[in-house]
């Protein structure tokens, strides 16, 4: 799938601007607010929900790295366009606690403002090709927004069923539009990628401070925060530390257009989606944790917990898997295992729930990184004897 690393294309060193930072913090509190209301929903009904929200959120996300990948916001058409396109996802963030309710107009209102503007600034600032790709693209991607619109405006009863099309014509897209048009430049659209994953993790820091409402600050509490810090540690661990830049050279290495923009698919749209909603799930967990400290957890908080951590492993194993980046992705699927398990103890304990998960992903992480390590060191001795 990947070129030869002596031939594989240079591309020109593209950063993300701190507009698109900026963009992407108003887009995370989507997440903050998804976190907060499974926390408060945490059944299968509220899973349901949150994860078709997500889905088809993170789909127009997905939609906005591409567009800023093809087109720099450096004019102020462009600018504002991305400003009101912003405007979008707070409005959709804001409907999240009671989208099922009576706010599930404004969430239709605000993803179709979100269309809109994407289709706009694609058709008229991108490149020809581009803008080729983007009039294949838009039909679709309008026809979904207009989904959860008319769903957002139904009786509440019809609202998944509605919402559930949408996310299936999403589904389709990439094999209906020209997305082969598109000129991806690996580097900026992995740095995109990478920067909103920090601060989605940076989510569950959050939900740990929010976990205290309430709840006096005494030891136990004290202990379960840092332990969870412990495990959003290696949350982050597992994600930059390496394969971030080797999953930008996988990309960069595939020099057919299509094949390229279908890896850009699969691996940072799909497979990114599960290690998003498991960092949701971890954090509602360790929100019902805190307060529970030496107690027995719920069912239901002992299984987002694990659940949150196993989807995590298993959906960065999945990219690291298409972008055939073999390294770690063993460790992580005997990790996601275990870390299923540890249902069983939260329901006796949900401190002792949340060392195993941090034991767990430590000893993983750190099983992958050994060789790599010794290598290193016996390299700087014959160095060093020489």
């Amino acid at each position: 799938m990947t070129a030869p690393a002596e031939t594989t294309p240079i591309e020109p060193t593209v950063r993300v601007s701190t507009l698109e930072l900026f963009f992407d913090l108003v887009f995370v509190f989507t997440i903050t607010q998804l976190t907060d209301t499974l926390a408060d929903h945490l059944d299968w009904g509220g899973l349901g929900e949150a994860l078709l929200m997500l889905a088809i959120i993170w789909w127009m996300y997905s939609g906005y790295a591409w567009l800023t990948n093809a087109m720099a916001p450096t004019s102020t058409y462009r600018r504002t366009l991305l400003l009101i396109g912003m405007a979008g996802f707070l409005v959709i963030a804001l409907a999240i606690p009671d989208a099922f309710g009576e706010t599930g107009w404004a969430f239709g209102v605000g993803y179709l403002v979100v269309n809109l503007v994407h289709s706009a600034l694609f058709l008229r600032s991108a490149g020809e090709s581009a803008v080729r790709a983007a009039a294949t693209l838009a039909p679709p991607n309008l026809l979904s927004a207009g989904l959860v619109l008319a769903g957002g405006f139904l009786p509440s009863g019809q609202r998944a069923a509605w919402w559930g099309a949408a996310l299936a014509v999403q589904l389709v897209t990439p094999y209906l539009a020209r997305i082969g048009g598109f000129t991806i430049n690996a580097h900026h659209f992995v740095e995109r990628h990478g920067l909103v994953m920090i601060i989605v993790i940076g989510e569950s820091i959050v939900s740990i401070g929010l976990g205290f409402a309430g709840v006096d600050l005494d030891g136990s509490a004290l202990l379960v925060a840092l332990l969870g810090l412990g495990v959003a540690y290696y949350f982050w661990w597992a994600y930059f530390a390496g394969d971030e830049e080797r999953s930008a050279e996988a990309l960069a290495g595939i020099t057919d257009p299509r094949r390229k923009a279908l890896m850009a698919v699969f691996a940072w749209a799909y497979a990114h989606y599960p290690m998003i909603i498991g960092i949701v799930l971890f954090s509602a967990g360790i929100k019902k944790a805190i307060p529970a400290a030496f107690d027995p957890l719920k069912w239901n908080a002992a299984a987002a917990l694990a659940a949150g951590a196993a989807l995590f492993l298993v959906g960065h194993a999945a990219f690291l898997m298409l972008l055939r980046i073999w390294r770690g992705v063993p460790h992580r699927l005997v990790a996601a295992v275990l870390a299923m398990l540890t249902i069983f103890i939260g329901h006796i304990d949900a401190t002792a729930q949340v060392v195993a998960l941090l034991a767990i992903m430590a000893v993983a992480l750190i099983i992958e990184d050994l060789p790599q390590v010794l290598r290193s060191r016996t390299t700087n001795l014959h160095s060093f004897g020489r």
